[in-house]
């Protein structure tokens, strides 16, 4: 029996093909475009950059940088996030660099793409949610500042007609905004400087003083090292720790994108893309890289954009400018870009978390996680060490605040023959150490009960000091009964009780 023609397209409506891609909208795609043609005039002097921290040809840095932004546009879990050459990776890939050649580098940089995708793999992107906010707050202040800092040295020792070019361009991405946005306000900068620099013929340190820019594509090859157990052993403790910096970098940089575009990005697709990215990278002869804050925050919080699209394409426009249009871009002024930098900084950086109003409010300890996690990235350079460093502390500070949440009161029956000791709160190892001195063993009757009712126990060390309680009481010849416990704490109770302590 046929179907009436009024149920047909009903039950048809849930098989529809789903619509284009956000991003064929001509809107979309003009802000994505517009986006990743800002972000890859910013890329190159940055690039140059890191190379020279690398030791490298500046080519080498270009190189990365692109395959990096085209791959993980296609690999990555957050779209928008721009991955390319870091200095982070730059400092850690150096001394290997300096001290056994390129080919050991790049072998270095495949292999640390092994790691990642080694570690996304096992879920070590699920640690990100164990950072607390404090840590995260310090974390962002830290890299505006690093950004900040790179951006001085172009700021000192110029001809004295960089710093109203300089005015200049920071005035155009503030007021231009205001008549529109349909272009972004830091590519009209980069474009108005240029031009007025080179028409008017004026001597101020360009793009291509950085370095010569690459003229043709990277191609793909081996690293020229022995492939021995001697050379996986030099390069390994290079690679894990290119591949621990470059996820902390990437994994927190892509949360932070999450918060501002109020969406949820996979973070563990992310540790994985990040491995392919360096791979291929690797194998184009590249220095290998991670997530870029400032580049990020251009594309996403500075001009809009929202897809992988923009990031694909701030790959491919950055090859195209360095091959196609070198010698016009490396005309740029480099206080074009230093302006849209500082602005980036700027943006960047938490304001509210340092207003008087928000101090006064902020528990000590969350301002100390704050401030150490600055002080240390920007002591060394090194986002990891900051990020690791805060979040220690935040956890010891943490563990002392809970620690005084577990509390002991007693209750003594009416004839005397029996005490009830109520414990509440969280045991572990911090709040247990003084759950042994709570009890008054010589005093009590010889029957004490022990409610753990509105308590729980989470490590051997609160097993370990019930067992203590337990036998101070049994040597005095009076007898212990535990009750209340809840399913995970009778569980570890039950393993643990009685075993850590053997031979006393």
């Amino acid at each position: 029996m046929s179907s009436s023609p009024v149920s047909t397209p009903s039950r048809l409506r849930g098989l529809r093909r789903p619509g284009p891609p956000a991003w064929l909208s001509p809107k979309v795609f003009r802000t994505e475009a517009l986006a990743g043609l800002v972000v890859a005039l910013a890329l190159i002097p940055e690039a140059i950059s890191f190379s020279i921290i690398a030791g490298v040809d500046p080519a080498i840095g270009l190189f990365a940088s692109f395959t990096m932004a085209v791959v993980i546009a296609f690999v990555g879990g957050r779209p928008a996030m721009i991955s390319a050459a870091t200095g982070a990776v730059a400092l850690v890939i150096a001394p290997l660099n300096r001290e056994h050649g390129l080919g050991y580098m790049i072998a270095a940089v495949i292999l640390a793409g092994l790691f990642q995708i080694t570690l996304g793999a096992l879920g070590v992107a699920k640690l990100i949610r164990f950072i607390p906010r404090s840590v995260m707050v310090g974390f962002v202040n830290s890299l505006a500042i690093l950004v900040f800092m790179a951006q001085v040295p172009e700021m000192r020792d110029v001809p004295w007609a960089v710093y109203p070019l300089l005015a200049g361009g920071l005035s155009l991405m503030v007021f231009f905004p205001k008549v529109t946005k349909a272009v972004p306000a830091p590519l009209v900068s980069i474009v108005i400087l240029t031009a007025i620099t080179v028409a008017a013929g004026i001597a101020v340190p360009t793009v291509g003083d950085k370095g010569a820019l690459p003229s043709s594509l990277p191609v793909p090859g081996l690293p020229d090292v022995p492939l021995t157990l001697d050379t996986l052993t030099l390069i390994a403790p290079y690679a894990l720790a290119m591949a621990v910096v470059g996820l902390m970098e990437s994994l927190m940089t892509a949360k932070l994108v999450d918060e501002i575009t109020d969406t949820r990005s996979s973070k563990t697709r992310e540790s994985v893309g990040q491995g392919i990215a360096n791979i291929v990278t690797g194998f184009f002869g590249g220095m290998g890289g991670c997530a870029m804050i400032g580049q990020t925050m251009i594309n996403v919080k500075v001009s809009g954009a929202r897809t992988r699209l923009s990031t694909f394409l701030a790959g491919v426009f950055l090859m195209v400018l360095c091959i196609v249009f070198g010698p016009v871009v490396s005309q740029i002024p480099m206080a074009a870009l230093v302006a849209v930098m500082v602005m980036v900084c700027f943006a960047t950086f938490d304001w509210h978390s340092i207003a008087p109003k928000t101090l006064r409010r902020m528990p000590a300890g969350e301002i100390t996680v704050m401030v150490l996690t600055v002080v240390c990235v920007v002591a060394t350079h090194n986002l990891a060490v900051g990020v690791v460093a805060g979040s220690v502390t935040a956890m010891v500070i943490f563990a002392k605040r809970v620690a005084h949440l577990a509390n002991v009161t007693s209750v003594l029956d009416p004839d005397g023959g029996q005490v009830v000791y109520c414990v509440t709160g969280a045991l572990f190892f911090a709040s247990s150490n003084d759950l042994v001195g709570q009890f008054d063993y010589a005093g009590d009757p010889d029957k004490v009960v022990i409610d753990l009712s509105s308590a729980h126990v989470w490590d051997a060390s609160s097993v370990a000091a019930l067992d203590a309680v337990e036998t101070k009481y049994r040597r005095l010849g009076k007898s212990v009964e535990i009750v209340g416990l809840n399913e995970h704490s009778a569980r570890l109770h039950g393993t643990l009780s009685g075993e850590l302590s053997a031979g006393h």
